[in-house]
């Protein structure tokens, strides 16, 4: 699975995608960096077929209002340390790309999964 971390979150969780066998940058790969645009960072996701990886409320809104950006995996933990997060993905991460095969948007909490029940096939 294809990833694009947003710029809040640590460049950290990038690399544990790919040591876990999946493509990932992070934002501040783009060409404008950590300066990227909503907008831009949504695009990215969306040409290059990546799941947005976002504590951003901003994308939430925008992909249930607009689908975009297309496939969205959102943080809802709160504030927890990067240690604390990057575990708690890790636990999860074979069940939240089997939720994101299916759903274009899921929402990973410290202690929940939810799949939001939206096709890819459409």
């Amino acid at each position: 699975m294809r990833f694009l971390v947003d710029t809040q979150l640590p460049s950290r969780l990038g690399r544990l995608f790919v040591d876990e066998g999946h493509d990932a940058i992070h934002v501040s790969e783009l060409p404008n960096g950590n300066r990227s645009t909503d907008a831009e960072v949504a695009a990215a996701a969306d040409a290059e077929d990546r799941v947005l990886v976002s504590k951003d409320r901003d994308f939430r809104d925008s992909h249930l209002l607009r689908r975009h950006p297309r496939r969205l995996l959102a943080i809802v933990t709160g504030n927890i340390s990067n240690t604390d997060l990057l575990e708690l993905i890790e636990h999860n991460l074979d069940q939240i790309v089997s939720a994101l095969e299916e759903s274009g948007f899921v929402e990973l909490g410290a202690g929940s999964l939810v799949v939001h029940d939206e096709s890819l096939k459409d």
